[in-house]
């Protein structure tokens, strides 16, 4: 189906990506020219894929880029049966979809050198993706092993009561997590919670899960150019959390940059405003 709602330049259409036994909905846009690249973006816990539809428009218009935005299993434009009853986790979000998304990107278009951007939780799974050989290039943006006691003070105590037992009994009793009863604003399946606290309070995040739950991953997967970005203010996700993922990536051409508020006018940026319309300032300094 034809997206009506582009900039000039731009063509899109929307699409159905199958992941194990999953669909999840996608929109590819591609510049009016033969694209230089093909870009999925794998995006935030929490952030439904229209969120990134503005950067995504932008990198086609301007920067000759297909663009592949999605939302995960039983999330967003995903969703297709009640949250309740979903069993979906943050690993079969992070191993299963993003690799068919990646998958998918690649399906539909054959021939054209592909680009990874992972946004948080985007862009810690690659070691897990198959076709990840295939990638000559990868940005990260605040994907980073946190741990609670990362955060700095003025945000740890927001994170400590977001893991606290009577959240995770309201997720339970709830059958999901309800996002605007706790700050979160988008609902998120009980599963996808209960990852996300377990490895946010345990050192290592999802690598203490592997040998139990997860595989060991395949770092070798990946051996092209890696910028990963760090954002001064991201109380989420501090620098510091941002560079212990480098231990993911060890056959990789890295490159480390921070984006500082100053440097671009800014009052400030923090964990998820880089990809909104009004941060587009910042657009360049990710993708270029």
């Amino acid at each position: 189906m034809l997206d009506a709602a582009l900039p000039m330049g731009v063509s899109g259409e929307e699409l159905d990506i199958r992941s194990d036994g999953a669909v999840l909905r996608g929109r590819l846009v591609r510049p009016r020219g033969t694209p230089r690249a093909a870009l999925v973006l794998h995006g935030a816990t929490g952030a439904p894929a229209r969120f990134y539809r503005g950067f995504a428009d932008w990198a086609a218009r301007e920067r000759d880029l297909a663009v592949l935005t999605y939302d995960y299993r039983d999330f967003g434009a995903s969703l297709r049966r009640p949250m309740r009853g979903s069993k979906a986790t943050l690993a079969d979000w992070g191993r299963l979809d993003q690799a068919a998304a990646l998958a998918a990107l690649a399906r539909t278009c054959p021939g054209t050198e592909l680009w990874v951007l992972g946004h948080s939780v985007g862009g810690l799974w690659m070691g897990w993706h198959a076709g990840m050989e295939r990638v000559t290039r990868a940005i990260t943006i605040g994907a980073g092993l946190t741990h609670v006691t990362d955060h700095p003070w003025r945000y740890q105590w927001k994170a400590r009561v977001f893991w606290s037992p009577p959240v995770r009994a309201l997720a339970a009793a709830a059958g999901y997590l309800p996002g605007k009863l706790v700050g979160l604003g988008a609902d998120l399946p009980r599963g996808v919670y209960e990852d996300w606290r377990r490895w946010c309070t345990t050192r290592g995040w999802h690598l203490s899960d592997v040998g139990r739950t997860l595989s060991l991953p395949e770092a070798g997967r990946f051996r092209g150019r890696l910028r990963m970005i760090a954002v001064a203010d991201d109380d989420l996700v501090p620098p510091a959390a941002v560079w212990r993922a480098r231990a993911l990536f060890p056959e990789a051409m890295k490159e480390q940059k921070v984006l500082r508020p100053a440097d671009f006018g800014l009052a400030s940026i923090g964990h998820i405003p880089p990809f909104t319309r009004r941060n587009a300032v910042l657009w360049p300094a990710i993708l270029d």
